[in-house]
């Protein structure tokens, strides 16, 4: 699925492009509308889900929709209406989970219809990863720790004690949600929000979990196996679906590994080639050899033609980077540098002089 042809839109398109024409689509196509389209409407939603996130559209321009790790098909996948995102950056100190519940009622109510509710999701989770340079060349499998909320064993998730009957919400009466009016200089408005008391599920445990006291989660630590494959570039992300965030009644949040390679003082990556230099002796620049060459994973010999300049560059070729996306390798490119002698013998000095009477 091409992203930007979904939205209508140009590939280097702005943000601000990226939003106006969802907005625009996701009101034509919205279900809910007369003459909606809900699978047209799910496009349109995964579409935007990556394009509207800097560092997924990053991944997708340079790998399409697969870049994901562990999320089949790639995109980002439909959770619901969950486009407008931008109203939500204000509101940093607003549950998050109650905010999206409100958020769907509030557009649900404007496009006309039912209300369809956004299903909770955790938080995602961001981690940092250095790796060798001989790692990137050959790929290499990490195993990091995280530190996050996991379902709770216990109850399962359900945050009720083993045994415990859920019985409806005293709050809400088994609504999950909780109405209020309120006036404004436009008149009285009727607004939803999340019932505190349970959440939005309608319901509650009769007795609460031991182990999580409720709350369907417990904070542990998870080593989770993360293979990075060869040819990555520094500063990628690894997309790690499910291990971020659990939350109660709702899905994980992802895991995001940046990878860093440590720098190789002998080779500069330039795209899928490496670059490297190295010295001859003057006879061998003038008279011609055979030179070994070292590569990042072994060593080779290379023909150094007579009468060869400082400077040239000879090109070795799939002795580079591995495609991370594809088969083969780049090249490498090795650049001579002639050395000259800073001292000479009397025996050297005085051969040089003969070639210069040669008129070499």
């Amino acid at each position: 699925m091409n992203y930007y042809k979904v939205l209508g839109v140009e590939k280097n398109a702005s943000q601000d492009e990226i939003k106006k024409a969802f907005r625009k689509l996701a009101h034509k196509y919205h279900p809910d509308k007369k003459g909606g389209d809900e699978k047209k409407f799910k496009e349109i939603n995964e579409a935007y889900q990556v394009l509207s996130d800097i560092n997924k559209r990053k991944q997708y321009d340079q790998f399409g929709s697969s870049f994901n790790q562990g999320a089949p098909g790639g995109g980002a996948g439909f959770s619901g209406f969950s486009g407008f995102e931008g109203f939500s950056n204000g509101f940093h100190n607003v549950n998050q989970e109650d905010f999206e519940f409100d958020l769907g009622d509030i557009f649900s109510d404007f496009f006309g219809g039912g209300r369809a509710k956004r299903a909770k999701r955790g938080r995602d989770i961001e981690v940092d990863i250095e790796i060798d340079f001989i790692d990137m060349m050959t790929g290499i499998e990490k195993t990091i720790r995280l530190s996050r909320n996991v379902v709770c064993p216990r109850c399962s998730g359900s945050g009720a004690e083993p045994g415990a009957r859920m019985i409806i919400c005293p709050v809400c009466n088994g609504r999950g949600k909780i109405e209020q009016i309120k006036n404004t200089i436009f008149g009285s408005i009727r607004t939803q929000s999340v019932c505190p008391r349970c959440k939005g599920e309608g319901k509650i445990p009769e007795k609460k979990c031991t182990q999580c006291k409720g709350v369907g989660v417990i904070k542990d630590i998870e080593e989770i196996k993360v293979k990075i494959p060869a040819g990555i570039n520094n500063n990628e992300t690894i997309k790690i679906s499910g291990k971020g965030e659990a939350i109660k009644g709702g899905l994980a949040g992802d895991c995001y590994v940046n990878i860093h390679i440590r720098p190789n003082i002998k080779f500069k990556r330039v795209d899928y080639n490496l670059e490297t230099t190295k010295q001859i002796k003057l006879s061998q620049a003038i008279l011609g050899d055979k030179i070994e060459i070292e590569t990042p994973l072994e060593r080779v010999r290379m023909k150094i033609p007579s009468g060869t300049q400082s400077g040239r560059e000879f090109i070795l070729r799939g002795k580079g980077i591995p495609y991370l996306r594809g088969f083969g390798k780049g090249n490498l490119i090795v650049k001579i540098i002639v050395k000259i002698p800073d001292k000479l013998t009397f025996k050297q000095k005085r051969l040089i002089k003969e070639i210069r009477e040669e008129g070499l």
